[in-house]
Formats: C-alpha cells, sequence, structure tokens
C-alpha cells in the first residue's frame, strides 16, 4: 500500500514530484470541507494502485509559497505528475473515477 505524503516546503515538494512513478499532489487546507471530502478517496486510490503511484498533500495554509508559485487560486486542486512535468490537473471534489482517468495513463 502507497503512503500519502504531507509535503513541508518547497525542496521537499520539488524531491517528491520528480519520480518516474505519477505524483498525485492534493492542495488543500484543514477547513476546507470539500478538501476533507477528498482525503478519503485519495486513502482508497492510494491503497487500490500501491506502489505504481506516489500521493502527497500539500497544506496551502502551511506552504504559501508552493500555492503561489503554483497559482493555486481554488482548492481542493489535484495535479498530477511524472518526473517533475505536470502531466494534469483538476479543481473541485474529484471522485475515484475521475482521479483514476486522470493517473492510469501515466503509470
Amino acid at each position: 500500500m502507497s503512503e500519502i505524503i504531507d509535503v513541508i516546503g518547497m525542496e521537499e515538494f520539488e524531491q517528491c514530484i520528480n519520480s518516474d512513478k505519477p505524483v498525485v499532489v492534493d492542495f488543500w487546507a484543514k477547513w476546507c470541507y470539500p478538501c476533507k471530502m477528498q482525503t478519503p478517496i485519495l486513502h482508497e486510490f492510494a491503497a487500490e494502485l500501491g506502489d505504481k503511484v506516489k500521493v502527497i498533500k500539500v497544506d496551502v495554509d502551511e506552504n504559501p509559497d508552493i500555492a503561489v508559485k503554483l497559482s493555486i487560486a481554488s482548492i481542493p486542486t489535484l495535479f498530477v505528475y511524472k518526473n517533475g512535468e505536470l502531466k494534469e490537473k483538476t479543481v473541485g471534489l474529484t471522485t475515484k473515477a475521475n482521479l483514476s482517468d486522470m493517473v492510469i495513463k501515466h503509470i
């Protein structure tokens, strides 16, 4: 099972996204209700795909530099990276099916 990593800081973020596996990045905040609804979907998704994908969470309140650099205006926002390159992006609560559609083609 793949664990979900809580990223703190730009350096850790850049290390995480520079992976040969797809990396799902969840931009969220503690006060955001849709973000709280997104979390169990991400856990289920990560458990199903295991080592084929990495899932990381970036709290925009704790990491405003990352949020500003990537122009995160609404949360939750999900990005999919592979080898440090942004491949997919969606804004708002995302279903597991939509998340799978975004990621599977990059495995």
